[in-house]
């Protein structure tokens, strides 16, 4: 009995040092738990601190400018404003013709169009003179007193064979006027991607009003004022567009071109034409008309006298004078016009040329001005246009 007491007193004390034990460390652990929320929350607040003082120090060095009273009144900073005027200037005026847009993405920049009609600028009506070339211009001397005194109401654009550098003086008007460009052949479909890549590139400067399509063999039969206010003042582009129902008009017509074009809307006319700007979005923003040309008219079809007078034809006949303002002399026959050399060059040939009796539309009266540039001259021609330029010219 005294056994069994003895037994049960130490199982008491084993229970209640047992318990001791348990507390104790329930206790530690609970010291520890609270010590580590402690530091964590102290650790928290610093870092939080430290990030949110850091980015203050950020926000001043790069968003804030101090006040000019900051150092006398108060430390308080004001935001520096941004000059938004030669950001819009640069995007409607590019003072540049050079970029890397592809094709594809100058196409596109090109066909955008303000919904709202009134500009946030002044704007003035120029006239872009695109020059699609095989290489040099050897009139720059004439275009250059052409131009001379216009400075604000023309923009030159020249397309010519890559890695081609136009030699001129920084003073003239053609300096740094390449667009980027690429080869382009004769009778194939590339002569129009070399039209249209001229037009998107002159659409980039919003005060492109008209666009006048040139070659090198060009030359101007009228003074600067005269051209640019024939162009600005007219109501109809100036596209030659007409039904030829020989083999080197109608003929030229693919069936694949069905249903879409057909051969009641194929027209023919001259490559160089002068258009108002609304014209110009519609031909680089077409890919519809564009594409079956590209794939079904082939260089015997010479898409360059076809694309173009049948798209005007098809959409947008009522703005079209159907007439070109170059005059060409095709008297001889055969695929190209007439060369007008040195010794064609007279005062009396440039005067018919100027006014040869010939009537035309122009707005809703008649015109004895029907053409304003002429084609196809020599180089060697160029001493005698200058020196008739002021007598006949007048510029």
């Amino acid at each position: 009995m005294a056994r069994n007491r003895d037994d049960f007193d130490k199982f008491q004390m084993t229970s209640m040092r047992d318990s001791s034990i348990g507390l104790l460390k329930l206790l530690l652990i609970l010291i520890f738990f609270v010590t580590g929320v402690v530091i964590g929350l102290t650790s928290n607040s610093h870092i939080t601190w430290y990030f949110s003082l850091q980015a203050e120090q950020r926000y001043n060095s790069y968003a804030l400018a101090p006040s000019s009273s900051s150092s006398s009144n108060n430390s308080y900073n004001t935001i520096e404003k941004l000059d938004c005027s030669s950001i819009i200037d640069d995007y409607v005026h590019p003072k540049t013709v050079t970029h890397s847009m592809s094709d594809d993405e100058l196409f596109w920049r090109a066909s955008m169009v303000p919904k709202k009609e009134e500009y946030p600028f002044t704007r003035v009506p120029t006239v872009a003179f695109m020059f699609l070339t095989k290489g040099s211009l050897p009139f720059i001397p004439l275009w250059e007193r052409f131009f001379n005194g216009h400075e604000k109401l023309y923009s030159i654009y020249v397309h010519s064979p890559p890695g081609f550098d136009l030699n001129v003086s920084t003073t003239s008007p053609f300096y740094n006027r390449q667009i980027p460009s690429q080869i382009v052949e004769w009778g194939s479909v590339t002569l129009v991607d070399g039209e249209r890549r001229l037009l998107a590139n002159a659409l980039l400067d919003f005060s492109n009003e008209r666009f006048v399509l040139l070659s090198e063999s060009c030359i101007p039969i009228y003074n600067f004022s005269t051209v640019y206010n024939y162009l600005t003042g007219s109501l109809h582009s100036f596209v030659e567009s007409y039904d030829d129902p020989s083999r080197y008009g109608r003929g030229r017509y693919s069936r694949s071109m069905r249903p879409t074009i057909k051969l009641s809307d194929w027209r023919k006319g001259s490559q160089w034409f002068e258009i108002h700007r609304s014209i110009a979005v519609a031909i680089v923003s077409d890919t519809k008309y564009y594409d079956i040309f590209r794939k079904y008219c082939k260089p015997s079809c010479y898409p360059d006298e076809h694309y173009i007078p049948t798209l005007l034809n098809m959409l947008y006949g009522s703005l079209n004078s159907n007439r070109t303002v170059t005059y060409v002399d095709w008297s001889i026959g055969g695929p190209h016009p007439a060369m007008f050399e040195k010794s064609n060059v007279t005062l009396g040939f440039m005067r018919n040329i100027r006014n040869n009796g010939t009537v035309c539309g122009y707005n809703s009266d008649e015109s004895n001005v029907c053409y304003l540039f002429a084609r196809k001259f020599s180089p060697d021609a160029l001493d005698s246009l200058l020196g008739m330029a002021s007598t006949v010219m007048n510029f």
